[in-house]
């Protein structure tokens, strides 16, 4: 499980360290590919293949499902990990989320976000002052 906030650094060539604890977690293969809210997804493999499935199965006839599954699949990139635990971020990622030096990655239970460290914090501010509408809101749908 991917749990916490942790601060990097994206080093000139693009690549970051992930955080240690979820290395063994991602030691079968990774997966990373654009997220939502501007930040990058990474997924260990097991989960991102049972994710894949889902949206190859979303109805094609239909535009939303068309969209986030070409926004989702197309976007993906198989990672390795270096001998110092760090992964390659492809330029054309870097560029959606507009990683610059300082990055956050943020566990979110079967993935982890990968944030540029001023948008996480910016965003981390504004969730937290609407915490409360926030938890009532869940809370109508059993959270």
């Amino acid at each position: 499980m991917f749990i916490g906030e942790y601060n990097h650094s994206l080093d000139d060539k693009g690549r970051v360290a992930v955080p240690a604890k979820f290395r063994a977690l991602l030691k079968e293969g990774a997966v990373v590919t654009k997220g939502l809210d501007n930040c990058l997804f990474l997924y260990a493999k097991k989960e991102w293949q049972e994710l894949a499935v889902k949206l190859s199965k979303l109805p094609i006839s239909k535009a939303n499902p068309r969209a986030f599954g070409r926004f989702m699949l197309a976007g993906a990139m198989d990672v390795d990990f270096d001998n110092q635990g760090r992964i390659m971020l492809p330029e054309y990622l870097r560029k959606f989320a507009g990683l610059k030096k300082q990055l956050v990655f943020a566990g979110l239970y079967d993935r982890l976000e990968i944030w540029d460290e001023k948008a996480w914090n910016k965003y981390k501010h504004g969730t937290e002052k609407k915490s409360a509408d926030i938890a009532e809101a869940l809370g109508e749908l059993g959270v």
